[in-house]
């Protein structure tokens, strides 16, 4: 390892100023000392950290899993994609109708798999944070731990097979090795803090060129080793041996410029209310500089900007973020039979990971808002804080509209 990068072997108790890990266990397990992550590594640099899990994360994933998702689980695209040579293979070369009865065309068929990856081609399994439940759990809490939206990918690669060129990604990842053992060369931003919108095709050259320097990390990884890398950080990965897998755990950070949008947006909402603003250019105008009114509209931009509603740009940014996650799952047969036998003494809960507050006399949460009025105060403040309650605290019609809502399950 060089400067940039930070090495890590053992977990740590995370300080005050951040949390326990009883607060923030997924935070924890990923990276030991919670509370030095955030003070000098998140979103700056690199960070390897080797036998975090002797199981090779086995609780999350195995090659046992990745066979029952491929083969039995029904997946359809983009919950999978294949790649080889750097380049990723059309759908129909891995998908195959249903059968009799499904009226699906495009299921992942597991004998084209069987056959592309003994050919050397890499498997990618999308969006386990939605399909497999150890991964959803796992990632959900992640999230919460972090502040920050998180998704899951899964990447097995046959042996001696480098599965993409050198990039970087447009957010910063967790990797997690399962299985086998994969080099990873990892070399300095090109473009440090790339948004979404700034992907490494933009800058092929000087991510070619940048690739052939001396790494800031040069390393194998094992099962059970974890490694992180902000957004912008250069990586390539190659099989050693045999068949690896590994878990990218990608965290789609809230950025100031994501803030900076908002308040563009707020002032630009004040500026409808300007007549002055709402004016017309001039007669015959070609668009000239002379004729858009730069001096008098930034001013009043300006204006608008410094007049802002701190609280304003926080609600628009908690609306935005419901959005980004899904609340835990929930059963729907479940919640039948639950508001179908409720009781008095029934115990019940929030749904956990529902991003919930309170808005007068709505509940609001990104499963959508129940109003609540005449629910007591106390109550609702208790349920929020994640205090089971029992039905007749609610008073049987809440509990029972916050059952049917999919807001409260089974204490």
């Amino acid at each position: 390892l060089m400067s940039h990068a930070h090495h890590d072997s053992g977990s740590g108790s995370p300080g005050p100023a951040v949390g326990t890990p009883a607060e923030r266990p997924a935070l924890e397990r990923v990276v030991g000392d919670v509370d030095t992550f955030a003070r000098t590594t998140w979103g700056r640099d690199p960070l390897l950290r080797t036998g975090v899990d002797a199981s090779g994360f086995a609780d999350l994933l195995s090659e046992a899993s990745v066979d029952e998702l491929l083969s039995e689980r029904g997946l359809r695209t983009p919950f999978l994609r294949v790649a080889k040579d750097g380049s990723t293979l059309a759908n129909a070369a891995f998908t195959a109708p249903g059968g009799t009865g499904a009226g699906i065309a495009d299921q992942v068929s597991d004998t084209r798999l069987t056959a592309l990856f003994a050919g050397g081609s890499t498997i990618v399994l999308q969006a386990l944070h939605r399909v497999w439940p150890p991964i959803i759990d796992f990632c959900q809490q992640l999230a919460a731990d972090l502040g920050h939206p998180v998704q899951a990918n899964a990447y097995v690669t046959p042996p001696q097979n480098q599965g993409f060129d050198d990039h970087y990604d447009v957010h910063d990842v967790f990797v997690l090795q399962v299985a086998g053992r994969k080099r990873w060369s990892i070399h300095a931003p090109v473009h440090p803090s790339p948004l979404r919108d700034q992907p490494w095709t933009d800058r092929r050259d000087a991510v070619r060129e940048a690739a052939l320097g001396e790494p800031v990390i040069d390393t194998v990884l094992e099962p059970g080793d974890v490694l992180y890398l902000p957004r912008g950080y250069l990586h390539s990965a190659t099989a050693l041996g045999g068949l690896t897998i590994h878990l990218t755990l990608g965290i789609h950070s809230w950025t100031r410029y994501a803030v900076a949008e908002e308040l563009v947006a707020l002032a630009l909402r004040g500026l409808a209310e300007d007549e002055e603003a709402r004016g017309s250019l001039p007669l015959g105008t070609d668009l000239a500089p002379g004729d858009l009114d730069v001096d008098l509209l930034s001013a009043k931009l300006r204006d608008a900007l410094d007049g802002l509603d701190p609280a304003s740009l926080a609600e628009r940014m908690r609306t935005r973020r419901l959005g980004t996650q899904r609340p835990a799952p929930v059963g729907p047969l479940a919640q039948h039979a639950l508001s179908a036998s409720l009781a008095a003494t029934t115990p019940l809960k929030l749904r956990a990971h529902l991003d919930a507050r309170l808005d007068g006399t709505t509940l609001m949460t990104r499963a959508g808002s129940v109003p609540i009025a005449g629910l007591d105060v106390d109550v609702a403040k208790r349920l929020l804080a994640g205090e089971t309650v029992v039905a007749e605290d609610l008073g049987l019609p809440h509990a029972r509209a916050l059952i049917e809502a999919g807001l409260v399950v089974a204490g």
